[in-house]
């Protein structure tokens, strides 16, 4: 018996009856020979913390743009720590670890520069962008020069739904819960430490239900989470925690998402990706010559999407620059 195997019978004998095991993946698009070692869950995050597009997350914007402070969340510190809940709340509940972080660490590897409102800019030029398909597009079509990883089904739909729920296993749905457990806290963390927030600026109403803490918040919005899941089977808060959680979400919409303080420089990255796009658009022959190649597959608002999404923040800055900065005279 490999590795492997012993790690499958292991799964059978402890995990939930309703965890997804391994051995009942739906399988690859391309079928491949079973690794001696791990599992396909196991293999699939490797894949993902080995890819490209994952180490490009260290230079995209989470909430404040281009942070000069060494502890401002980027969108990879974000995604470590939407995995760790994640594989807290699977470990608890008997569910399979192994693809909760696969999907956990895949999810927003489509994700555009300058965060969420780079997502908007591109929605808005091309007509239809989301970062969660985009980040499933990363891993089918995009990763390995066009081959893409060759994920399992569950750890793809993990990725693809975590945003608006819906996944097909119950690890896939914890994606989305640990996403919004990990950003509301984070970004209060982040907010205080920018002056654009105190903590007691938020309703007591809200503090006495999940703590006045970065660590009791989360805390306990996750034990809720464990505590439902035990009761009812189900992945969610309770109505309760829900009720909170939705309030306070609010709360850090007006208070921190739409601040001008927090996003007084945002503008100006929307701004580049919307010069970027119709620079691009305008004149196909510009995009780097892998990107030309994809156009007699693919269409040209897509692939231009492609381009500019996989950017970092610096790199579209200095894209950006370099076409519209005139250079120094040097001879």
């Amino acid at each position: 018996m490999t590795v492997r195997e012993e790690l499958e019978e292991k799964e059978k004998r402890e995990l939930s009856e309703k965890a997804t095991l391994s051995v009942n993946s739906k399988g690859r698009a391309v079928p491949e020979e079973p690794c001696s070692l791990r599992t396909c869950f196991m293999r699939d995050r490797d894949r993902i913390i080995h890819c490209k597009s994952f180490r490009r997350l260290k230079h995209k914007t989470q909430v404040f743009l281009s942070p000069e402070g060494d502890h401002y969340r980027t969108r990879l510190t974000h995604t470590l720590e939407v995995a760790q809940i994640a594989r807290t709340i699977a470990r608890a509940l008997s569910l399979n670890e192994d693809l909760t972080e696969a999907a956990a660490l895949g999810h927003d590897l489509g994700h555009t520069p300058f965060g969420h409102a780079g997502e908007r800019a591109l929605s808005e030029m091309s007509g239809h962008f989301r970062h969660n398909e985009q980040s499933l597009r990363v891993v089918d079509k995009l990763e390995k020069d066009g081959r893409g990883l060759n994920l399992t089904f569950e750890v793809r739909d993990g990725i693809l739904r975590h945003t608006n729920g819906g996944a097909e296993t119950l690890e896939g749905q914890i994606v989305l819960y640990a996403d919004r457990i990990a950003y509301m806290n984070h970004d209060i963390d982040d907010a205080v430490r920018a002056g654009v927030l105190k903590t007691t600026d938020i309703p007591e109403s809200i503090r006495r239900v999940i703590g006045n803490t970065h660590s009791e918040r989360i805390n306990t919005l996750v034990s809720d989470m464990v505590s439902n899941g035990r009761k009812t089977g189900e992945i969610g808060f309770s109505p309760a925690a829900a009720k909170t959680a939705d309030e306070l979400h609010a709360f850090l919409f007006d208070a921190v998402y739409k601040n001008p303080v927090a996003k007084s420089e945002e503008v100006k990255g929307v701004d580049i990706l919307k010069f970027l796009y119709t620079y691009y658009v305008s004149d196909l022959s510009r995009l780097p010559e892998d990107f030309r190649a994809q156009l007699d597959v693919f269409d040209e608002k897509t692939v231009v999407c492609d381009y500019i999404s996989g950017m970092t923040d610096r790199y579209a800055v200095k894209v950006f620059e370099n076409i519209t900065v005139p250079k120094s005279w040097s001879k």
